[in-house]
């Protein structure tokens, strides 16, 4: 019987993958490197290519594997420090160091007529593969091929030698990366001479901002036979080794959920919202600073905790005490919440951070439970990656991963200007399905806050424009609509009512 091509799985199966030991790398190497291949680790110095190869041998260490490092760039006290600031050892990882190697072309063992660089080479590369007889290792690290490239001398040579290699750790079905530093001098950033020889490749980079720390990215531009997860993705280097934080592709994150609206525990507020926020929504609250953006975040903070159901924090702009003062002055016992756990507030250095690793933050809260996700502020977190260039399809990857998990999802945004036309540096209709909007107005003498629901995609809401107020003791209170004023979202308002109207309102304020 003949099988139907179509049906054949050709993709490596798990038995026949390779885990690399590195946190993330394999989910975006969809479960690990083919066994028995050849790959190419290329990156700018400082960016960890020999820290990822001390952790994938130290992964095959751990599986009960054999594995070898050969370094043709690094000393052994180089490798031990590497290894020390991490603490790891390396008693059990078999090392051929540069000093074995100098010793077996020492000038008096070079009898020959051929040139220098030819015996080297040769020499070399027959060390190597003796070494590589005696141990069969299921695992190497060749470090690093910018060495060998100055051994072979002539690109035809170096290639030779490379194909003599793979062929030769074949043989023994061992599972090869190739550390090299970036090549500059070429279009493509890959040496061409190990292109073609490779099963994949993985580029890092380091990236220097004008402030903060270095920024690291990863991505794999090559794996034969597997459908990885493509672009870049940002990674740190901490004590213990490389974190690589995965791109967040939202499809991929499908979750059942009922859409229901949850109330804020202020009526009026509840009634501007059509019942309230629904699940698996964004909401974007804007308006100029001190109108009350965060406290309103907070209320639903607090309201769902009260119902037991957890809430995540992260705040760029505000520290945690003054957070806590202000709530508690307003009556909000925020406190209580945080020290039982159901509320987690995370302030976020805004030097300090990648969107990947920021988007992997709110994914381990939304694992742990979270069913809100505020976001305090926008402004923050544009202002923390100035050198992103996609932050706004970052930031719509992550909120739409929040829809999909039924979070309700809340975005603080601060605008510019006070009391005249205000601009927004975000894409409303874009990234938010419920927008709320705080105005400050003049009355009577008076600068007074406004609150109007202006959008909501996931039902129907009032449409009045509200006096909104923060009271001491009592929080958020929301008045009865203002209906005598024309022009109040423009910060400079028409009154058409009555002398008397407008003294009944701001007797009520008092």
């Amino acid at each position: 019987m003949t099988a139907n091509p179509s049906s054949i799985d050709h993709a490596p199966k798990d038995s026949e993958r390779c885990t690399t030991g590195v946190e993330g790398l394999d989910n975006t190497l969809a479960g690990g490197l083919p066994r028995n291949c050849f790959y190419l680790v290329q990156g700018d110095p400082g960016s960890g290519k020999t820290t990822l190869a001390l952790q994938f041998l130290r992964e095959g260490l751990r599986q009960g594997e054999t594995v070898f490092y050969i370094t043709l760039s690094e000393s052994k006290r180089e490798l031990l420090n590497v290894a020390h600031s991490h603490g790891w050892s390396l008693d059990e990882i078999p090392l051929l160091e540069l000093s074995a190697i100098e010793n077996l072309l020492r000038p008096e063992a070079q009898t020959t007529v051929f040139r220098p660089s030819e015996v080297e080479l040769a020499k070399v590369s027959e060390l190597l593969l003796e070494e590589t007889r005696k141990a069969h290792p299921a695992r190497v690290v060749f470090d690093s091929l910018s060495e060998f490239r100055l051994l072979a001398e002539t690109p035809l040579r170096y290639r030779r030698q490379l194909l003599n290699l793979k062929q030769e750790f074949a043989k023994y079905q061992s599972t090869v990366l190739l550390l090299d530093d970036k090549m500059t001098n070429n279009l493509v950033g890959v040496d061409p001479h190990v292109l073609s020889l490779t099963h994949g490749i993985i580029e890092m980079e380091q990236l220097s901002p004008d402030y903060g720390v270095s920024r690291r990215r990863l991505r794999v531009t090559k794996l034969r036979g597997v459908k990885f997860r493509e672009g870049y993705h940002d990674y740190t280097i901490v004590t213990g080794g490389l974190r690589i934080f995965p791109r967040l592709i939202a499809a991929e994150h499908q979750f059942d959920f009922q859409r229901q609206p949850v109330p804020s525990g202020v009526s009026e507020l509840d009634g501007l919202l059509g019942g309230g926020l629904d699940r698996g929504t964004t909401t974007l609250i804007l308006g100029p600073a001190g109108t009350g953006k965060s406290t309103m975040a907070l209320q639903y903070a607090v309201q769902m905790a009260a119902q037991g159901e957890p809430a995540m924090v992260f705040t760029f702009d505000e520290t945690r005490g003054i957070m806590l003062g202000r709530t508690k002055a307003l009556g909000l016992d925020l406190e209580r919440y945080i020290q039982s756990g159901i509320v987690t507030v995370q302030q976020v250095d805004p030097a300090e951070l990648s969107p990947g690793e920021f988007a992997v933050r709110v994914q381990r809260a939304v694992d742990t439970g979270a069913k809100l996700i505020v976001i305090d502020s926008l402004n923050g977190y544009l202002n923390a990656m100035p050198g992103e260039k996609y932050l706004n399809n970052q930031l719509h990857e992550l909120s739409s991963y929040l829809n999909q998990r039924g979070v309700i999802t809340i975005l603080v945004l601060a605008q510019h200007g006070l009391v005249s036309a205000a601009e927004s540096p975000v894409d409303l209709s874009y990234l938010a399905d419920t927008v709320l909007t705080l105005r400050y107005f003049e009355a009577a003498g008076e600068v007074k806050q406004a609150l109007a629901v202006v959008k909501k995609r996931s039902g129907s809401h009032e449409k009045t424009i509200r006096e909104f107020k923060l009271e001491s003791g009592h929080g958020i209170r929301i008045g009865e609509p203002l209906r005598e004023f024309q022009g109040i979202l423009t910060g400079v308002p028409m009154f058409q009512g009555t002398a008397a109207q407008i003294m009944k309102t701001t007797d009520a304020d008092k």
